[in-house]
């Protein structure tokens, strides 16, 4: 039978690899990198764009990045995303360490940008209290844009790796980034290359205010938590507007319904995927990041049961396009805004 041609406009798909505390992964299963990478693998099986993984200082349980990081080598297209908070933490640190994965994965890197707003978590670190949501999220939007200039601070082929003269870098082609912000300051350049995306993909979670503006004007994706498709639809256009009014060209911004999922049948899976093609066709977003009750079992009938449907319905991607985050996301590459434009000899 001959396949139905695909001229819709697929969804991005993206899965959380944590559930929610009360019903939290097995105290094992939490801190064994093993669990990870299965789960990864399998997203990786379906397609889908990429995974994220929760973090916060408010709980107990392993560095996102970390454990991501160890993930990396295990998988080969599938992106992954972990949280990393701006607050109480270094921007110059978190430049580096996500420009790490990204070189570990070979371009599959992003990261969720968040906050640490609680008490609790300054007397973790003793150094300030806790600021309000709006200061915290200003914060986080200097930490994003001060990172995505230390990752410019590189040009492309600033490394020269010349055994013979002893030369590692062009030092004509490393650039001071001279970011002072509200509560911290930065020269550089970076004491790594640029990443192999140019910039890893920068997500937010833009459900609450203060985080629009941050997502409108650093963001690549960004997540909103939703109940019906018309708030998402509402939200997607007031993300898109933020950013044009900013300078941007909101195709450049990509908005995800972000919706619990709990699967317990193929049944259950395909009801699954009515409801996402049923939401993308009321212009709910351009996909969705599905949080699941039960990462193990939900992730298995999605990828066995939604994506088969989802792919025969030309809604979902049957391979990847690339090897990178950015090429899953139809995303371009960005150009380094230190680079000048140096003549080519003929």
């Amino acid at each position: 039978m001959p396949q139905p041609s695909c001229s819709l406009r697929p969804l991005h798909l993206a899965f959380a690899l944590d559930g929610p505390p009360r019903r939290a992964r097995r105290a094992t299963a939490v801190h064994d990198p093993e669990h990870y990478v299965r789960l990864a693998r399998l997203a990786e099986r379906g397609t889908l764009d990429f995974v994220t993984l929760g973090d916060s200082f408010a709980r107990p349980g392993p560095d996102a990045l970390a454990v991501l990081a160890r993930v990396a080598p295990r998988t080969g297209r599938v992106g992954l995303v972990p949280a990393v908070t701006t607050t109480h933490t270094e921007p110059f640190h978190v430049s580096i360490a996500v420009n790490t994965l990204d070189w570990v994965s070979r371009g599959r890197a992003g990261w969720t940008v968040e906050v640490s707003g609680t008490p609790a978590e300054a007397r973790l670190f003793g150094r300030r209290e806790a600021a309000p949501a709006d200061a915290l999220w200003r914060e986080a939007g200097e930490v994003a844009d001060v990172a995505a200039r230390l990752w410019d601070s590189w040009e492309d082929d600033a490394e020269i790796r010349d055994t013979a003269t002893g030369r590692f870098v062009d030092r004509d082609k490393l650039h001071y980034v001279d970011f002072r912000g509200a509560s911290f300051s930065v020269r550089g350049p970076s004491i790594t290359p640029r990443p192999p995306q140019g910039r890893p993909v920068v997500a937010v979670d833009a459900t609450a205010r203060p985080a629009r503006q941050v997502a409108a004007a650093h963001a690549d994706v960004a997540f909103v938590r939703v109940e019906d498709p018309a708030t998402a639809a509402a939200a997607r256009a007031d993300l898109r507007e933020r950013a044009r009014a900013l300078g941007r060209d909101p195709d450049r911004l990509l908005v995800l319904a972000s919706l619990p999922v709990e699967l317990y049948s193929s049944g259950d899976a395909v009801g699954l995927a009515d409801l996402l093609g049923d939401w993308h066709a009321d212009g709910a977003g351009d996909g969705f990041h599905l949080r699941p009750a039960d990462p193990v079992r939900d992730l298995a009938l999605l990828v066995d049961g939604t994506v088969p449907v989802l792919q025969h319905r030309c809604l979902l991607r049957r391979f990847y396009p690339g090897t990178t985050l950015r090429e899953h996301l139809g995303l371009p590459r960005p150009a380094n805004r230190y680079a000048p434009a140096r003549k080519v000899s003929s």
